[in-house]
Formats: structure tokens, sequence, C-alpha cells
């Protein structure tokens, strides 16, 4: 496994479509997931989409940590969320299932130090490919939502500062810790 360079805000890669991952189970494809989790855990992420390693193909990879569902879920004042661990979304598809947004902060692995307060849909529901290829499917709510929500968006060339709709809302991690604020802190 290796560790992949990260694309930063500005890089091409990080604007366009993504395209559609034909062979889940091509050992290129393989080991690409491997090296996105083992990339993803190295930079302390939650996620991590192919366009953000500089391959513009429909997957990401994600996990929930135990403690950071807690940490979320205490910060939302929910019931904790139960942890997921990392896994491969491939070709995905996302649907809400209301129309109702939460507002939370969100970081980026391609806009380090930095974060913002995002709207997402509080509850979607996804679907896709696993790693073997196989359909998955799921709903989700939460941080778990968030996550799926945000790496979605770089598979079509979106970066969270385009989803934002109050740039005041939006810091530098270090002065944003010394003036805490109400919303929950959700991805990075």
């Amino acid at each position: 496994m290796a560790i992949l360079k990260i694309a930063r805000m500005g890089h091409p890669v990080l604007l366009q479509r993504a395209a559609p991952v034909t062979d889940p189970t091509d050992p290129v494809i393989q080991q690409l997931i491997d090296d996105m989790i083992e990339t993803m855990h190295d930079a302390g992420g939650l996620g991590l989409a192919a366009p953000q390693v500089h391959v513009p193909l429909r997957l990401f990879v994600f996990h929930l940590p135990a403690a950071r569902a807690a940490e979320a879920a205490g910060e939302a004042g929910a019931p904790a969320e139960p942890a997921l661990p990392p896994q491969a979304v491939i070709n995905p598809e996302i649907t809400p299932v209301a129309d109702e947004k939460r507002l939370g902060w969100e970081g980026c692995l391609s806009i380090p130090g930095m974060r913002a307060a995002v709207p997402r849909f509080a509850q979607i529901r996804y679907a896709g490919l696993d790693r073997r290829g196989k359909p998955l499917a799921a709903e989700a709510q939460g941080l778990h939502a968030v996550i799926v929500q945000h790496e979605y968006d770089h598979l079509d060339g979106i970066l969270y500062p385009m989803r934002m709709t109050d740039f005041s809302k939006m810091g530098f991690n270090e002065e944003l810790a010394r003036f805490p604020s109400p919303l929950p802190s959700l991805v990075s």
C-alpha cells in the first residue's frame, strides 16, 4: 500500500465531474481503494474521494470511528451513531429522504487548515457498488450522511465552499478553536 498525494483546492482535478468506474474488481481499482484507505487514515480524515488523489473516477472511501460518532452525537445532542469500518462506494447515487437541511462545521483534506459551516441534507439514501462490485444501499443521517454527501460532491467537482450560504462562518482551524461555535463539528 502507499500514501497518495492529496490534491488541494485550486487543482483542476477537483473541479471536474469524475468518470464512472467500469470494473470495480479490476486489480488497479482494488489497489487504489487500499491506498485511499491508507491515505485517509494517515491524513486523519473521515473520507477521501478518488479525485482528491488525482484519479478522476466515481469512487470514495470513508469510515466513522466510534469516538468521532460519539463526539458528533454529543455536539448535536443526539444519540451516538454506530461506528462504521472503512469502506468503498463506487459509482454512487444519493437521494435526500426529506428537504430538511442542517448546518454543521466541515473540513476537507483538500482545503487543509480550514473549516466552515455547510448546509447538508439531514437524511439521505445512497446506493452504488461495494469494492467487490456488489450492489450496496444504505440510509444515513447525522455525521454518516454528512460524510457521504461531502465525498459525493467531490465526484461532481464540488468543494464545500461552493455549498456555503454564509462566508462569515469559515475560518482557519486555530482561530475557530479560540472562539467556540454552537454548531457541531462534522467532517474533516
